[in-house]
């Protein structure tokens, strides 16, 4: 039984490859995707130390590739005084869960930081963010959302942001039901209510330990919606990664598949087409109460 969406028209896929500016290993595999076309967006982190460096790779590709904010909050130092005073080094993905969610975080210095981090963005590329999003999804976490959000209010032009609230795949129920869960949800209905473009749908979840990452995009290409949706990826060239990296064959296999032509293969077999498509919904329609003395007719 064939489970593909039916249409004629090719579905849209936003391929995002995270973490750039994380070392020169993930910058050269980024640059070479984009070179040859196989991705649609770079989210990068600005709190790094290679972010000044890698940053002027960007011109070589952008603006026909979406370039954004990869928010860091899990890795390495602050950016910003305010909230270096309060987290000399930033916490871990388990810390952050746990202080979001008791709401043991400092709103006002989480503000700073990210526009912190989106300046050095504006520094590095001499142009703003095309969407924003978070590294390990923290960008739709209790606390930190409110404070992602009001910074953008503060912008002419906001950008697009990662949706994290409809997450699918064949796999992995737990982990697509927890990024749902802590702040997914939570961000969709504030995405709508704000109306502010974001991604249809989410794919990409997987543990990393899976050597064939052809099967993992087949799947994901089988499940994009007709609406399109994007696919989140952490493709590195083995040569130049840190060593501290905690998926370095992860990545390799990644840029191995995105550089081949049987991802070429796989994307017209699916009837799919690389691109971005941010959309943005309406927001709900308030509509006034009757009052007892009117009349209609």
């Amino acid at each position: 039984m064939n489970n593909k969406p039916q249409s004629k028209v090719p579905r849209i896929l936003s391929l995002c490859t995270d973490d750039f500016g994380q070392s020169p290993g993930i910058a050269a595999g980024v640059a070479q995707l984009a070179q040859a076309g196989r991705i649609s967006a770079v989210s990068c982190m600005t709190n790094t130390p290679g972010w000044s460096r890698d940053a002027a790779l960007l011109c070589e590709f952008a603006p026909a590739v979406a370039t954004g904010l990869h928010l860091n909050l899990t890795d390495g130092r602050p950016l910003s005084t305010q909230l270096a005073s309060v987290w000399p080094l930033l916490p871990s993905l388990p810390q952050l869960l746990l202080r979001t969610h008791l709401r043991l975080v400092p709103q006002q210095a989480l503000r700073h930081e990210i526009a912190a981090q989106w300046h050095a963005f504006v520094a590095g590329t001499g142009r703003m963010p095309d969407f924003i999003d978070g590294h390990q999804h923290v960008h739709h976490l209790p606390v930190v959302r409110d404070a992602m959000l009001a910074v953008l209010d503060t912008l002419q032009v906001q950008p697009a942001v990662r949706s994290t609230a409809r997450v699918l795949g064949p796999a992995h129920a737990v982990k697509r039901w927890l990024i749902a869960a802590t702040g997914g949800r939570a961000l969709g209905r504030e995405l709508a209510r704000r109306a502010l473009a974001h991604n249809p749908a989410l794919l990409g979840v997987y543990d990393f330990r899976n050597a064939d990452y052809r099967s993992l995009m087949r799947s994901w290409l089988a499940h994009l919606p007709l609406e399109g949706g994007m696919v989140f990826c952490h493709p590195g060239a083995a040569y130049g990664l840190d060593a501290q990296d905690a998926h370095p064959a992860a990545r390799a296999r990644e840029l191995a598949y995105l550089s081949s032509d049987a991802f070429l293969h796989d994307l017209a077999d699916a009837q799919v087409v690389l691109g971005n498509n941010w959309r943005r919904a309406a927001p709900p329609v308030q509509v006034p109460p009757v009052s007892e003395k009117s009349s209609i007719g």
